[in-house]
């Protein structure tokens, strides 16, 4: 196991490791454990920013990792803003860094055009 991997939630206690799962994050093939969060495998996979702000396109992580602000959201399966630190894995989800609430390529788009 991962150095990096949390291995209990402060809430949730202790998860069940499940089977290695592969999930897509940003496009890239990931694995993790199915039943862990999806922030707790991002974080062995050594990403640590899920998201940027909207407004001043600030990096954003894993901050109070009980589903309580929303520092961890991400667009998982094309839906933006979903809780990563309190959101299972599961086989073959796609996830992806958000950027306000929108995808990176969207948000580019959209300030490209005010430029």
């Amino acid at each position: 196991m991962s150095e990096k991997r949390i291995a209990e939630h402060p809430i949730l206690g202790e998860y069940q490791k499940g089977e290695l799962v592969h999930f897509t994050f940003d496009g890239k093939d990931v694995t993790g454990f199915e039943g862990e969060s999806i922030a707790a495998a991002l974080k062995a996979a050594g990403v640590m920013v899920h998201r940027y702000t909207a407004k001043e396109h600030k990096p954003r992580g894993i901050f109070c990792a009980i589903g309580r602000c929303t520092d961890c959201v991400m667009i998982v399966n094309g839906e933006p803003n979903v809780r990563t630190c309190i959101t299972p894995l599961v086989e073959g989800m796609v996830v992806e860094t958000q950027y306000g609430v929108e995808t990176k390529e969207a948000w580019e788009a959209s300030h490209n055009e005010k430029t």
